[in-house]
Formats: C-alpha cells, structure tokens, sequence
C-alpha cells in the first residue's frame, strides 16, 4: 500500500497550502540528490515528498486525493495517471524556490544539480610558514615559492565528447514512480567539459605545466602556532576552463629563548638574589618588542606575579593585547664562602629571617588562579 501523501511531508490532512509548501521546501533540500550523492534512501525520500507536494499543491488534485485516497489517480475512478521523473520533479521548483529551478536546470546552492555545467577547479597546495613571536605581535608579509601546475599558453583544450561539454553524464533507470533520470561527474573530462587538444611543451597528461612562482602571504597579527591561512587562487590551475585552487598556509609559531605563550599573555621568569630580593632592584627584561626595567620592591617573594598591562599579543580578531607576566624567581645561592656561611648562620634564629606571611601573601597556586579569573 502506497504511503499517506500527508504522512510523507508530515502534515495532517488540514494543512493549508503554505503549510504543503513550507513542507515540501524543506524535505527538497535535506534530501536533494545534490546534497546526498549516492545514497538511495535519501533519493527515495526526495522523489516521495516531490509525488506528494505534485498531488496536495495542486487544490483539484488535492480534493480528488482527500476524496480517493490514491485511487484517484490509478484510472480506476476515471482520472489519468502516471509516476514522475527528474523533469516533472524539477519543474516545481520555480513554484517552490523563487523561479530560476524550471526544467532540468539543477539547484541552486548544491553544486550544480542536474543538466549545468560546474565550474572545475584545480587543486589546493599546502605549505608551511615559520614566524617569530616578533612576527606574530606585529603581523607580517612573507614572500613564498610555490611550484604551482599552470595551463602554458601551447596548452589547448577541446570539448569532451562522451559529456558535450555538459561536465555530467546521464543515467535513466524505470522505477515504480516511472523513469529516473540521475546525473553523475563525466569520468572522461573529469567534470570539466573539456579535454586535451594539443598538448604544450613539457607539460604532463593533463596540459599542465609546474612553475615556480613567488607569492605573497600577508598574515595578521595574533596568528597561533597550528593556524590555517588560506591564499584564494593561489593553488593548482584546472584542466580546461575553471578557477585555481587554494594555497593553504600552516603556521608554525617558533620557541622564544625567553619567552613562553599563553594564548595572547606572554610568561618571563625573573631570576633574582636574595640581596636583591631583600633590597629591591631595578632589572631588564625581555618583551616581544624589545627590552624594558622594572623596579623589583623591597621585600619582594619568590612566587610574586609582576602584569605588565599590553606587552603581549594582540588578540587575532582585534579584541585587545595580553599581557606580560613577570614571575619572580629568588635564586638561592648552591655555593657559600666562609663569610656568607656564618653570616647566615648568625642570622638563622633571628626573627626578621623567619617566614611570617600574611593573608596578601598568596602561595603561587593562587597567584596562578587570580591571573587567570
């Protein structure tokens, strides 16, 4: 027994005609041929709702179906029949997409369709770019050699003979709705339409020649390590007509001798002495954008977590630059000569020099989850 036309779009019999639409609309583009190659079930389901929106889109059709039921349109009640194929299911999509889908003229948005050409395009080329933390503060351009395939201008091209030019080939099997009419890439041209006429000078099989050509990559600011960049046109040429493919660009950030990234906030390890650490001190140290001084405060402990609002890198989307985070590190002495050891010593029970810290002194767990809140 044949499926409820209702059932297949999902509707109850008193849907209104936009409801049918609305319905039909949706099933055609989760279940175009177009959308899901090479899967039947899908295919079916596609052909079903196209039969079903034929018959309850249509006010006379539809009041002979609520009336009959499908007999209406087997000729046992008088009325003519038939199933659909590709043509007839095509032919709605004027009424259901905005015009521009009559005929057999393939469907917008899903790579051709049926009966249209598509555009070749040739392949993507992938390759590595290195930069510097310098690099990724400031953006940059770089200059690259690509060895890309190109057409020579030696290199002709002629129509494809199996496909017409058509890019597709056609394939027409009889169903229980009637005759099918699917499409498929034409094999011989590769979907391009066109094959070789005459071959250049030191070109391979399909026309094409490598070249060495300089390209240039302007890559933004704030750039991670892993990142794809993608150059349009900049990959392979097609065979015959169409557009080049991409160049694809992974970066690869490079290890800073003294720096350590964190998304945009950049970490330094302070090293100081205990002198200084007692008495304070005024340091250099390293940013992406050269070297500062910091004063260091009398008293300071190790484990102490100095920000430096906006040294570190600007966020790739422009919301902002990071920080520097300084941490501070007191360097205890491995060696002592006899003075220092007995000054040491005669200071060890003295009660400056015992631990005394207090609630503003975090331990470095909570200094690490303050600089992340």
């Amino acid at each position: 027994m044949k499926e409820d036309y209702y059932d297949i779009l999902g509707l109850s019999k008193g849907a209104s005609q936009a409801d049918i639409k609305k319905a039909y609309r949706k099933m055609a583009i989760k279940y175009h041929p177009d959308k899901n190659p090479n899967d039947t079930e899908a295919e079916n389901k596609f052909k079903k709702a196209a039969e079903a929106y034929e018959v309850l889109g249509n006010e006379e059709k539809r009041q002979k179906y609520d009336q009959f039921g499908h007999s209406a349109f087997d000729g046992s009640q008088g009325f003519g029949g038939g199933g659909m194929n590709m043509d007839d299911i095509f032919s709605q999509f004027g009424d259901i997409f905005g015009g521009g889908f009559g005929g057999n003229q393939g469907f917008s948005g899903f790579g051709g369709g049926f009966g249209g050409r598509q555009r070749a395009k040739g392949g993507n080329l992938r390759i590595r770019v290195s930069l510097t933390l310098e690099e990724v503060s400031k953006g940059v351009e770089k200059k690259v050699k690509v060895s890309r395939k190109k057409k020579p201008s030696d290199t002709t091209f002629k129509t494809c003979p199996t496909c017409k030019g058509s890019g597709q080939v056609t394939r027409v099997t009889n169903t229980i709705l009637g005759r099918m009419q699917t499409a498929s890439p034409c094999t011989a041209c590769g979907g391009s339409g066109q094959i070789i006429d005459k071959k250049g000078q030191g070109t391979d099989a399909h026309g094409l020649k490598v070249t060495e050509e300089t390209v240039s990559i302007k890559i933004p600011a704030g750039v991670e390590d892993g990142m794809q960049l993608k150059v349009s046109g900049k990959g392979n040429e097609p065979v015959g007509d169409g557009v080049p493919g991409d160049l694809i660009v992974l970066i690869e950030v490079k290890e800073h001798e003294s720096l350590q990234r964190d998304g945009e906030n950049l970490h330094y390890d302070l090293y100081i002495s205990y002198p200084e650490a007692a008495l304070g001190a005024s340091k250099e140290i390293q940013t992406v954008n050269g070297k500062v001084r910091i004063k260091v405060e009398p008293g300071v402990q190790g484990g102490k977590i100095l920000r430096l609002r906006n040294k570190g890198l600007p966020n790739l989307n422009g919301y902002g630059i990071g920080d520097l985070l300084v941490h501070i590190n007191v360097w205890t002495p491995q060696t002592l000569s006899k003075e220092q050891k007995e000054f040491f010593e005669s200071n060890v029970d003295d009660s400056n020099f015992e631990p005394n810290p207090n609630t503003s002194d975090k331990s470095f767990f909570e200094k690490v989850k303050d600089m992340f809140s």
